[in-house]
């Protein structure tokens, strides 16, 4: 296997159930066998099967480990730091085992200060053909989301931040953002209320569409604070490109020109003598 290609592009045709495993320093390949246990980490063989992180004191030389038993292959943790697994899951060496899935799983070994060592795996399943070239085949568009006129503006404003792709962005607060559309479309009536009924309006309908992330709180849970689910809201849509960077000319007042933007609106700046 070349060093360069990666497992989610796919593997050859192999017996289901063939774990497939690659690290930057080596690979495998371990057949469906119960009771046998392929072993990953800074160490040398025979210890480990596979190296990971291997000039990282950080990473234990027997840091995991996966067995075969009961038509799965199981990972455990064996190691002092935690072994990261996609949607943020986190094993430590108290966590139970957990089968892999047929497909694609790559881990993430945490190491020295904000390094991270990538195992990946890869179970093959009945339907594996081997890589597969798609090239000349068509793009799937990403999934966005239907906004009225009102409702993007309203977004973008609270959202700019976020269309910034500013590190750890955070939404406008509803009072900054109804100054901004005041100033913006001063008819249009936009109060600290209507946002927040705006915006509940568009969690409501978009809950349980398929929305990446949780729009609405468990009712048993209270009422808390609606900051984070408009976080939520906010992030959704951008990574969707349902709002875009160049929404952000929304947020342009082509009526005032540059030189005058920091002057309050309609106010005469002479004082009197």
């Amino acid at each position: 296997m070349s060093r360069s290609a990666s497992l989610a592009r796919g593997v050859a045709p192999a017996q289901p159930g063939t774990l497939h495993a690659r690290t930057v320093t080596g690979d495998l390949s371990a057949p469906p066998r119960p009771g046998l246990t392929v072993c990953f980490g800074r160490g040398e063989k025979p210890d480990v099967d596979l190296g990971v992180g291997v000039d990282d004191l950080r990473v234990s030389r027997r840091h995991g480990e996966l067995t075969f038993r009961q038509g799965h292959w199981w990972l455990r943790n064996t190691g002092q730091q935690l072994v990261r697994l996609p949607r943020g899951r986190m094993m430590h060496t108290s966590t139970e085992p957990i089968p892999l899935a047929t497909g694609y799983t790559p881990l993430f070994v945490k190491g020295s200060g904000h390094r991270e060592h990538l195992v990946e795996l890869y179970v093959a399943g009945h339907d594996d053909r081997g890589p597969v070239s798609r090239r000349r085949a068509e793009t799937l568009r990403p999934e966005t989301w239907a906004l009225d006129d009102d409702e993007r503006l309203l977004l973008v404003v609270l959202g700019q931040r976020y269309l910034l792709y500013e590190q750890d962005p955070r939404p406008l607060s509803y009072g900054r953002a109804a100054e901004q559309l005041a100033y913006l479309h001063p008819d249009g009536k936009w109060t600290e209320r209507r946002i927040e009924y705006r915006v509940e309006a568009v969690r409501r309908r978009l809950h349980g569409t398929g929305f990446k992330y949780p729009l609405m709180h468990d009712s048993s849970e209270g009422r808390p604070s609606d900051n984070s689910l408009l976080h939520n809201l906010l992030k959704g849509l951008v990574e969707s490109t349902t709002l875009v960077p160049p929404d952000l000319d929304l947020l342009e007042d082509d009526d005032t020109d540059d030189d005058t933007d920091d002057e309050p609106r309609g106010n005469d700046t002479t004082s009197p003598s």
